[in-house]
């Protein structure tokens, strides 16, 4: 059974850094490619960073690039979300995914976190 868990999330102002954690259970965490999504109030979930199993290659969305940073602990399952500079529409529930193939699209990741809530302040 393959269980995904977030954690770090919570309510900072503006300019303000968070660091999100993806615990993965399983043994085959370090063959996978992980993603990074979030879904604000009232909006469709949209793709945030990806990472391939090797961390040799990473993707992010344009409004998070050069302020977001996607790593990987593979000794540790891990994967993690460095968020700095963080605006008011960063505002969001985060989800960390697992997929074969790093991606883009949310309907290559197979198995999902429960989501951790990010909230900046104005």
């Amino acid at each position: 059974q393959v269980q995904l868990v977030e954690s770090g999330g919570g309510l900072v102002q503006t300019g303000a850094s968070l660091r999100l954690s993806c615990a993965v259970s399983g043994r085959t965490f370090s063959i996978y490619a992980m993603g990074w999504f979030r879904q604000g109030p009232g909006k469709e979930r949209e793709f945030v960073a990806a990472i391939t199993w090797s961390g040799g290659t990473t993707y992010y969305a344009d409004s998070v690039k050069g302020r977001f940073t996607i790593s990987r602990d593979n000794a540790k399952d891990t994967v993690f979300l460095q968020m700095n500079s963080l605006k008011p529409e960063d505002t969001a529930v985060y989800y960390c995914a697992r997929s074969r193939g790093i991606s883009r699209s949310d309907y290559q990741y197979d198995y999902w976190g429960q989501g951790t809530q990010v909230t900046v302040s104005s």
